[in-house]
């Protein structure tokens, strides 16, 4: 017998009416918003290898003029 009046039915009301709040304060995901996931990671994936390659062009660059540096006469090493 399905009792209206009994704690499951109060809290699927409860959890019907307050769903999008608990999806916003919970920071939680739908499918609609994961729906371009792939195709976001992949534009991180990109941008991952933009920065490695500025890292290393930067390291690279500072290890020269550390060089050139110590050639002058101003470096320790």
């Amino acid at each position: 017998m399905n009792n209206p009046f009994s704690v499951d039915n109060y809290v699927h009301g409860y959890l019907d009416r307050r769903m999008k709040f608990l999806i916003e304060e919970w920071n939680l995901a739908r499918r609609g918003d994961l729906g371009d996931f792939p195709t976001r990671i992949a534009a991180l994936d990109r941008e991952m290898d933009e920065i490695k390659a500025y890292e290393d062009s930067a390291g690279i660059r500072i290890a020269q003029l550390e060089e050139r540096l110590r050639q002058a006469g101003g470096g320790k090493k």
